[in-house]
């Protein structure tokens, strides 16, 4: 029986790499740790006050597609908070055009058209998520187009 030399637990298998307890490694190996931050929420790099201020706009922006977009540039032009969204809200429009093209290119097949409804029913889910998020006053970059390198 081992005894943990961290916690002071005891390690019923002699063989156990880590300690049931306090997670300490008996092999010389980190430990798992779970990270410190989401990389892809952004919210504490914003003002809260531009956060309230700005957080109808910010909504517009994805309830309202290239038109929301045109909104808010015009009415929180020097909010970073609105431009966050703008950013993210673009990226989607831009997939969302892209998707558009092909299903029009390649109509002629089956697949193609079905397989792009999909994905704009996937691309309006991921708007929704967007617009629930800044209910709670929160900048995350939305999943399936935060790893996208243009318009960071």
């Amino acid at each position: 029986m081992k005894i943990c030399p961290t916690c002071g637990a005891n390690i019923a298998d002699d063989n156990a790499p880590f300690c049931s307890n306090c997670g300490y490694s008996f092999t010389g190996a980190p430990a798992y740790t779970a990270p410190a931050a989401d990389p892809y929420d952004h919210t504490a790099e914003f003002d809260p006050r531009d956060i309230s201020d700005n957080k109808v706009y910010s909504m517009i922006v994805y309830l309202m597609g290239v038109v929301g977009i045109i909104i808010a540039m015009l009415a929180a032009a020097k909010s970073p908070y609105t431009d966050f969204h703008v950013r993210q809200s673009l990226k989607l429009s831009i997939c969302e055009i892209l998707i558009g093209i092909a299903m029009l290119l390649l109509a002629w097949t089956i697949i193609v058209p079905i397989a792009g409804a999909i994905a704009f029913l996937v691309i309006m889910v991921i708007r929704v998520i967007c617009f629930f998020q800044i209910c709670n006053g929160q900048a995350k970059e939305p999943a399936i187009v935060r790893n996208l390198g243009f318009l960071k």
